[in-house]
């Protein structure tokens, strides 16, 4: 009698464990969200668009609802790790371009994490000197071990510090609510909108305020680990989406009405500032739980750029190594030792607007790929069974809207 194969292996090797839920995988994707952005880079954006910032957040969360929404269905179709580069290997059919698209995730992954740990030392020099040459590589050593030992906890860990973080926004939109209700904007406030300055800043701090809205697209690269995932995924990425836009706004406008741009622009702890500068009070609070935000969103990152290591290394994209799965962990251990030192290169060389105008850059490549591959997905094959179904305009509008963002933005680059 042939030997029958175990149910947590896959060609006998351990294939990865399905334990996140709905709610995990949403929490998932909110603390990548909102540990990404929000916490380091609010006073860049405020910098840019001055009384505009909130607009600057919109704009960038009608580019990432798009893509969003082609992500909900991708992700339906095809729940598997490595998501985007399956994806486009499904849509556009070159092999080539697919492996491009893995690297351009793996390596914004990488970016990302770094950028917010060079993040994550402007919120400790608020309570002790500690260089970044001793704090970065203190932590990378944790999260990567963290990441390594096994997804749910890992995830539980997340998802924990996800509520402090929604609790940390929560508390700064309560303390500027006097400041909120006192405003009154009168028409002469939107006169700067007649020109093209204004429209400038917003286009810019949009471009900044997208990398806020970056974690909802490394949520298919768990695809593997999450229950029901043709049916979870898409909602998870949905509600992680809709939470994260109403918070960033009412934050903006929060940071817009109580404090000066100038002096916010030139903080590395931005929200403890705001705090400090509406209580008067030492940012203790806050600044704690900026602290955890950030490590929340560089833990997620590495988990997401060593599970898109693995899914490619299995498609033999990346050498084998990487899809190797140890037996008592269940997770790419190969590949999130490999994220984590090269996350620690990134972070100890870069300057953080250098390190998160590169992950918007590279992401926003990626998200006018995987629109195109649902396009032709959309014309060329049948739509599958049980499968969230979005209309056309959506993947085509999301091609040409991420396209023309980094177009125009590489244009304004060059000519600076």
């Amino acid at each position: 009698m042939p030997a029958m194969s175990h149910p947590n292996t896959t060609g006998g090797q351990p294939s990865l464990r399905r334990s996140l839920s709905l709610p995990l995988t949403t929490f998932y994707g909110l603390g990548n969200i909102l540990g990404a952005g929000i916490y380091v880079l609010i006073g860049k954006v405020v910098a840019e668009a001055g009384l505009f910032a909130p607009a600057s957040f919109l704009l960038a969360s009608l580019l990432a609802c798009l893509t969003a929404f082609t992500y909900a269905e991708l992700s339906a179709r095809f729940p598997l790790s490595a998501g985007e580069a399956v994806y486009v290997q499904e849509g556009i059919g070159i092999r080539q371009v697919s492996a491009l698209v893995g690297l351009l995730i793996i390596l914004a992954g990488i970016v990302s994490a770094a950028t917010i740990l060079r993040g994550f030392t402007g919120y400790l020099q608020v309570f002790v000197a500690v260089p970044d040459a001793v704090a970065i590589p203190v932590l990378v050593a944790m999260l990567g071990g963290l990441a390594a030992w096994g997804i749910s906890e890992s995830v539980r860990v997340a998802a924990l510090i996800t509520l402090i973080e929604i609790a940390g926004l929560l508390l700064i939109i309560w303390i500027a609510a006097p400041d909120l209700a006192a405003a009154r904007p009168v028409l002469s406030d939107f006169a700067p909108l007649s020109g093209t300055a204004a429209w400038y800043g917003i286009f810019i701090g949009g471009f900044l305020a997208f990398y806020a809205f970056i974690g909802f697209e490394d949520m298919v690269n768990v695809a593997e680990e999450v229950r029901e995932p043709s049916s979870n995924l898409p909602r998870a990425i949905l509600m992680a989406l809709a939470v994260s836009t109403l918070l960033y706004f009412l934050v903006a406008l929060a940071a817009v009405a109580s404090v000066p741009a100038g002096e916010l622009a030139d903080v590395d702890a931005p929200l403890a500032y705001m705090y400090q500068y509406i209580t008067g009070r030492d940012p203790v609070v806050i600044t704690l739980i900026g602290m955890f935000a950030v490590i929340n969103g560089a833990l997620i990152q590495i988990i997401m750029a060593s599970r898109v290591c693995y899914g490619m290394g299995r498609k033999h994209w990346l050498p084998a190594v990487f899809a190797r799965v140890n037996r008592l962990t269940r997770t790419p251990v190969v590949a999130t030792g490999v994220v984590s030192v090269l996350v620690l290169v990134m972070a100890l060389w870069l300057p953080i607007e250098t390190l998160a105008k590169a992950t918007s850059y590279f992401l926003l490549m990626v998200f006018a790929l995987v629109n195109l591959a649902l396009w032709r997905l959309k014309r060329d094959v049948a739509h599958p069974p049980g499968v969230i179904r979005i209309p056309v305009w959506v993947p085509v509008t999301g091609f040409f809207a991420s396209a023309a963002f980094v177009i125009i933005q590489g244009l304004i680059d060059l000519l600076n």
